[in-house]
């Protein structure tokens, strides 16, 4: 059967009706709850057709719900924290450090064992020289169709320390695009840091955290009898970030430090030694701690502002860092205390905030001062890949005004750093040990 061609006419009418008006259009799109593909993520957005019929403008708006919770005991029986979360789901899906299951693994088994949950475990291994991509794609494979075949809606459980919270909720933001998960932190810098960030990574080639994606928990529970299984030298690494919050943002918070800090790295934060004053003190520091990180890393979840006080310390560590083999506690120690000699400098801080900043890294045997400071080419190539990472608009340091408040330098001059290196030298010199710390080098990779 042969068809009649429609009459010009019919099809100039045609596209009337399908061409957008000459008036700018916009449509909003708010969908209905029975399609949510997750109860932890919401969205909404708009398009706007400019009405010439040749191009248009799409914006969404991305919500995510999370929580953060200080627990006692997440892995006692009488905990119904977890329960709660997989008991309806038929099965819980976990990724564990591999130190972490080897103290905490029966502990963990029994738990769900206790709750009639199925568990499906996978045991990993999490130095730093694991955090690479090839330790995500392992991941990926127990998370895949090849391994347990996660649904998007299914909140893979996370327990470990920072490198394994960095590289599992990588893995979790790859999985279907954006997989779930819980993260229980067993390291401080884990609990109050790399654990409910939204910044998941690997390392790059001679840059940390270079290669990642936004992703954070819907989750984050915080329990810190599990800082008494660590070396001592693992809770005064994690110090370095409680540090950095309290200096740029939460003066309550430093005075505490500075009284308290000590007996908290001595007695893994009240876990050793049954002071029970000790131990509201150290939940208040924790907790501090954390509100004070969030409000700023949790409300900008995308870094789409660098007004950022958690980089205080950030800023030129990531790249020598990795040059020195350092702990990362003690390296974001070394930028802060180099950062505010930079302040004094800049006319920003006062000496005497400048010295409090430096001998409570000091009284905790945080380092102050590494040589790798005078290698200014590493330096100003830091500040180069830094710039580049903060999206070319300037370097945006965060730099201490006081106890408490910081502002941003959107450029600092090679002149300028190497003053600021100079002057820092000096001053650290005067002390017995140069401004070294404790334990300051990476073990796994054979330094001590």
């Amino acid at each position: 059967m042969v068809q009649a061609k429609p009459h010009p006419q019919s099809v100039t009418e045609a596209l009337k009706k399908l061409s957008p008006s000459e008036s700018e259009q916009i449509i909003q799109f708010n969908h209905p709850e029975k399609y949510r593909t997750s109860e932890w993520y919401t969205g909404h957005g708009e398009i706007t057709a400019s009405g010439d019929g040749r191009s248009f403008e799409i914006s969404a708006t991305y919500t995510l719900r999370g929580e953060v919770k200080l627990v006692d005991g997440v892995f006692e029986p009488s905990n119904p924290t977890l329960a709660e979360v997989y008991s309806h789901r038929g099965r819980c899906v976990a990724i564990v450090d591999r130190t972490v299951d080897e103290l905490f693994g029966d502990s963990i088994r029994r738990y769900f064992e206790y709750h009639e949950i199925p568990l499906k475990l996978l045991s990993c291994r999490a130095w730093e020289s694991d955090k690479t991509p090839e330790t995500v794609h392992q991941l990926l494979k127990f998370l895949g169709k090849d391994g347990c075949d996660v649904s998007r809606n299914e909140p893979v459980l996370v327990v470990g320390g920072g490198v394994l919270s960095d590289v599992a909720g990588l893995a979790c933001s790859l999985q279907h695009r954006r997989t779930p998960y819980i993260m229980v932190g067993t390291t401080v810098v884990a609990a109050i840091d790399a654990g409910p960030s939204p910044r998941t990574c690997t390392n790059g080639s001679q840059f940390k955290n270079s290669i990642g994606a936004y992703h954070p928990p819907v989750l984050t529970l915080v329990d810190r009898s599990l800082f008494r299984t660590l070396a001592t030298g693992h809770v005064r690494n994690g110090m370095a970030e409680i540090i950095k919050m309290a200096v740029t943002d939460d003066p309550v918070l430093f005075e505490l430090m500075e009284q308290y800090g000590p007996q908290l790295v001595e007695t893994h934060f009240a876990t050793i030694g049954g002071d029970e004053e000790l131990e509201k003190i150290a939940d208040e520091v924790i907790y501090r701690a954390l509100f004070s990180y969030m409000k700023h890393e949790g409300t900008n979840m995308f870094e789409t502002y660098q007004d950022r006080p958690h980089a205080y310390g950030h800023t030129w560590s990531p790249r020598f860092e990795p040059a020195a083999k350092l702990m990362h506690g003690h390296s974001v120690t070394i930028g802060m205390a180099f950062g505010a000699s930079l302040a004094v400098e800049m006319g920003w801080l006062g000496t005497e905030e400048r010295d409090r900043i430096i001998n409570l890294c000091r009284s905790l045997g945080l380092s102050v001062y590494h040589p790798i400071l005078e290698d200014i080419d590493i330096m100003l190539e830091g500040q180069k890949n830094m710039r580049r990472k903060r999206g070319d608009g300037g370097l945006w340091a965060p730099l201490p005004t006081g106890i408490g408040s910081c502002d941003y330098a959107q450029e600092v001059s090679s002149g300028l750093l190497q003053g600021a290196v100079d002057k820092h030298k000096q001053l650290c010199s005067a002390f017995p040990d140069g401004g070294s710390g404790k334990e300051m080098y990476l073990r796994d990779l054979g330094l001590e």
